[in-house]
């Protein structure tokens, strides 16, 4: 495997630390909903659960990626990183350098 476990570390821990900070930025999107009709209309109200749906749905797509990006680094810790963790196999380096915490070659990932 040519493709440096170093490098793949510092990209990994520098989009961990930007998924974090999204999450911080987009708690006050992911707050309840005013549901007062007297001071906000009906169609704003609706805008308002749209957008905190969407936060909500961004705020999970994050978690998810953040510990596929832990996982990664366990592997790298652990010597296993570029393997398969399927077949065992080595991960094509241009998938590597696409998307480091990647955990399936090609073939087991489809």
């Amino acid at each position: 495997m040519t493709f440096n476990a170093e490098k793949a570390k510092k990209l990994l821990i520098d989009r961990r630390d930007e998924l974090d900070a999204l999450r911080t930025i987009s708690e006050d999107s992911q707050a309840t909903v005013d549901l007062d009709q007297q001071s906000v209309g009906r169609l704003s109200r609706m805008d308002a659960l749209q957008q905190q749906a969407m936060a909500q749905a961004q705020n999970r797509a994050r978690q998810k990626e953040r510990v596929m990006i832990e996982a990664a680094l366990t592997r790298i810790r652990d010597g296993e990183y570029g393997a398969c963790v399927s077949c065992g196999e080595d991960i094509d380096e241009k998938r590597l350098e696409l998307n480091p915490s990647a955990a399936f070659c090609i073939r087991c990932a489809g």
